[in-house]
């Protein structure tokens, strides 16, 4: 297979916003492929490297990407995947020249499109539209079978590509044949945003509440005295949160899968924000240190496994009490079961004042879907936005190449009297946003590079965040999680933006 048929899709992809189109043109592309072959172009068209991170960051692709291009398509994807191969292995004295020496060598070899394909591939930026529940439908519609059958594979393989390649090979039985693994994670479940708790209600009836949890998603699976710890990502942590294993091997089950939330607390009770738990993660090193200062807990909310049991499509109440069977009180979420509108309302504000993010709202005859977002799981949080003004914006790709996309956002000083950054987003944009903030923003330009129109900092946009992290990649430290843009206020200026000041109260829980 040549890469420049991958490439060709992925553009055809981009540039429609039709699902069953994106879905058909993937399928018209995976049919055409040996089964070999078939895992690769998934990855590549989800985005994604089978090789994970290959030690090149985005400046060094910059200086990577050759002057000229190949005038016809000559590369195959074996090829592309043999040096993506190469590039990852590369260690030791030299690792970062030889790593910048292949993939300069690969790029000199592409087209223009298969450069800027393998590009934004190794930066992880390649976004054409092809997200995982399109990919689902393109592998079922290109391989016969059923979406619900590559859906569930999909659960407890956690890899689409391993999942395709079976489908192709063996169909609806070979796919019938994945089913929960000790020791394999399965992908998590996920929830739903709902407007208001009056909406979960509704749609429930009777609902389980529990806290929603500012912390890091795990799984913890157990075989006697064999205990591992998954992250959201199907990370293996084990090493970096000792305390962890410790609670789970001290529990009367030989055999078990939780699902949960593990946090930080500070001295007065209330949760660390995100990343600060997130720092025991990832650590090989001074993991005893790190547990002496920042000790961690989890509260888990699901049972997916349980003595030889496969719980996975049991009801959610079954599931409940599984746990709870063999999960001492500290161990299981704040939960309340009800319907009532003012007891529900009661159990949000405790969560609040707990420090928490919110709560959740869980249908009680659910099984547990993972890996989706259905309205089984629905989450109910308070949405903060922010009045920021446009610091500059990325030139767009894809369907929305052509268009400025990618925004800097920056709080007011009122001591310098400048703006600092606080962060990016592209979300929130529709096309007739796009076009209006593309010709205002060129208006205002006062420089401009290959990606970036800088801009006089005059134009104001009310943001929606879902909280402020730490983030040593902005000038203050700080960052606002899933910003998305709310509408623009041509009725503020710039001097009545929020000030930075008013974003790190936010940070403190402060106001």
């Amino acid at each position: 297979m040549r890469l420049s048929e991958v490439v060709d899709t992925s553009r055809q992809v981009s540039e429609t916003n039709a699902r069953l189109e994106k879905i058909d043109r993937i399928a018209t592309l995976l049919r055409r492929l040996q089964a070999h072959e078939v895992p690769l172009a998934v990855a590549y068209l989800s985005g994604d490297l089978p090789q994970g991170r290959i030690g090149i960051g985005p400046a060094k692709v910059r200086d990577a990407f050759p002057e000229s291009a190949a005038i016809d398509p000559v590369l195959e994807v074996a090829e592309v995947e043999e040096t993506f191969s190469r590039i990852a292995s590369a260690s030791g004295s030299g690792s970062a020249t030889e790593r910048a020496h292949l993939l300069r060598e690969l790029l000199s070899r592409a087209t223009r499109a298969e450069q800027e394909f393998i590009s934004k591939l190794v930066m992880g930026e390649l976004r054409q539209g092809a997200l995982q529940g399109v990919m689902v439908e393109a592998v079922a519609k290109a391989t016969e079978v059923p979406a619900s059958a590559v859906r569930r594979a999909l659960m407890f393989a956690g890899n689409l590509s391993e999942v395709a390649h079976t489908a192709r090979l063996n169909g609806a039985e070979g796919l019938s044949s994945f089913s929960i693994e000790l020791f394999r994670p399965v992908q998590p479940m996920l929830a739903q945003p709902a407007n208001e708790l009056a909406d979960a209600l509704l749609r429930m009836k009777t609902a389980a509440l529990e806290y929603k949890l500012d912390g890091a998603r795990v799984q913890i699976h157990r075989v006697g005295d064999d205990v591992r710890v998954y992250t959201r990502r199907l990370n293996d942590v084990t090493s970096a949160v000792p305390e962890l294993v410790e609670r789970v091997r001290a529990l009367p089950a030989r055999e078990i899968v939780l699902d949960g939330e593990a946090l930080s607390f500070r001295p007065d009770g209330r949760p660390h924000p995100f990343q600060v738990t997130m720092r025991r993660f990832g650590r090989k090193q001074d993991v005893a240190r790190m547990r002496e200062e920042l000790p961690i807990t989890t509260s888990f909310f699901d049972c997916l496994y349980l003595e030889g049991e496969d719980l996975v499509d049991r009801p959610t109440l079954e599931r409940f009490a599984a746990m709870e069977a063999v999960l001492p009180a500290d161990l299981v979420i704040t939960r309340r079961l009800t319907g009532n509108q003012q007891d529900a309302e009661d159990f949000l504000k405790a969560a609040l004042a707990a420090g928490h993010e919110g709560i959740m709202a869980k249908a009680l005859d659910a099984p547990y879907a993972a890996g989706r977002r259905g309205q089984a799981w629905l989450k109910l949080k308070p949405t903060h936005t922010l009045d920021l003004v446009v610091l500059a914006a990325e030139w767009g790709s894809g369907r929305r190449r052509g268009w400025l996309s990618n925004l800097h956002l920056g709080a007011r000083d009122p001591v310098s009297g400048g703006f600092v950054m606080l962060g990016k987003t592209f979300k929130g944009l529709d096309d007739q946003t796009l076009a209006w903030q593309t010709k205002r923003l060129q208006e205002l330009e006062v420089a401009t590079d290959a990606y970036t129109v800088y801009v006089r900092p005059e134009l104001v946009a009310e943001i929606a965040f879902d909280g402020v992290q730490e983030s040593p990649r902005y000038p203050a430290g700080l960052t606002l999680r899933f910003a998305r843009l709310m509408r623009y206020r041509p009725d503020k200026r710039a001097a009545d933006a929020d000030t930075i000041d008013a974003v790190r109260k936010l940070h403190l829980g402060i106001g």
